[in-house]
């Protein structure tokens, strides 16, 4: 069968890697096309676009690169109805995909949405649209299935697919030598894989580095930036660059700062314990305060439902309250209770297997 994926930023083209290899295990005969980025590419098909084309953070980034946007969503449009997939399998990215999903539907493309939006946050009532353009969504948050029952929606639990990464990931023995970190404590930087996380959180990170002199600070860099353009950042400053290694890179950390978003889930499944951070435009923010209606904005507290990692948003994302935050999970009674808190959260989680289980389901529902 013929699979169109669609996935917009990094932690999609991980969770579509793991989706085609799936797939691929199901059917003998699959091929595959996507928009994505080096990780789906790495499993063979045809990459039509790379995510780093596509991820803009914001309402406010959205609207100056709407042009972009639309040249996007028209490609995608176009490529679709040439290609003619069995299938369109979208991966998270709700802006964008909600809107492939409608054109995918009205030219007869059955739709398939692996990771769900988050409806749950804010506008619930865009439920209603996703029952009319999606065939089966497959949510990989225990809480999400509750959600889309009470809006008449059946959609499909199947675990969590950063559980099927860490699973396959075995620790480089010789990790330490290669970077040269020597002996010291690693506090892991993990600024986001967006230019513009990335410029607004990773100086703040940065500025705590000489309370802790003690420690080695390492950043986990994004493989779509160069290390001269994180240098602009660093300036003196001790720290380490290490790109394409975060799992080796949190496997050794202490501790950890971390942006907001799929990062902070890895983090927690490596038992590290972890301060989230997170600052927006001014006026995205101001926004998303009038729309958003959760209590958290990380994947940690919000599955557990409670506060288990301190999250510092916009203002309060300052030296200050990281440092002390920080200081609060290096040792003592605060690592001790978050750390308490991940064995709730792995609890929720379950076993991994998300991504075979979607492959099964998938393929059975085309077969059916």
């Amino acid at each position: 069968m013929k699979y169109y994926l669609v996935a917009g930023e990094a932690s999609g083209d991980l969770h579509g890697a793991n989706l085609i290899k799936a797939l691929k295990a199901e059917d003998g005969e699959a091929v595959f096309r996507y928009f994505g980025g080096d990780k789906m590419a790495a499993e063979g098909g045809e990459l039509v676009k790379h995510y780093a084309d596509m991820a803009f953070m914001g309402f406010t980034e959205v609207i100056l690169n709407l042009r972009t946007i639309f040249k996007n969503l028209s490609t995608c449009k176009q490529d679709l109805l040439a290609w003619k997939p069995d299938v369109l399998i979208l991966i998270d990215f709700p802006g964008f995909n909600l809107k492939i999903a409608e054109f995918a539907k009205a030219h007869g493309i059955k739709v398939c949405y692996y990771i769900s939006p988050k409806v749950w946050a804010w506008n619930q009532k865009r439920v209603l649209k996703i029952k009319r353009i999606v065939d089966h969504m497959f949510c990989i948050l225990p809480f999400e299935v509750t959600f889309y029952k009470s809006w008449g929606m059946e959609v499909d639990y199947v675990g969590n697919p950063l559980l099927d990464e860490i699973a396959q990931f075995t620790p480089d023995p010789a990790f330490r030598g290669k970077h040269e970190l020597g002996d010291e404590k690693i506090i892991a930087l993990l600024p986001g894989s967006r230019k513009q996380e990335i410029e607004r959180l990773l100086p703040v990170m940065l500025s705590v580095i000489e309370n802790h002199n003690d420690y080695t600070f390492v950043i986990a860099a994004a493989p779509t930036f160069s290390a001269g353009y994180y240098q602009q950042f660093i300036g003196g400053k001790k720290a380490v660059l290490i790109f394409n290694n975060t799992y080796n890179l949190l496997h050794q950390a202490h501790a950890a700062i971390v942006a907001s978003g799929t990062a902070t889930l890895e983090t927690a499944l490596f038992k590290i314990p972890q301060v989230v951070v997170y600052k927006g435009g001014t006026i995205s923010i101001a926004i998303a305060r009038l729309l958003v209606k959760i209590k958290f904005i990380s994947l940690v507290n919000l599955i557990v439902d409670k506060k288990i990692v301190t999250e510092l948003i916009q203002e309060d994302c300052n030296t200050q309250n990281i440092d002390e935050a920080l200081g609060l999970i290096l040792g003592g009674a605060g690592r001790s209770e978050m750390l308490a808190g991940y064995d709730e959260l792995l609890e929720l989680m379950g076993k991994p297997g998300a991504s075979a289980k979607t492959a099964r389901l998938i393929k059975g529902y085309l077969s059916a």
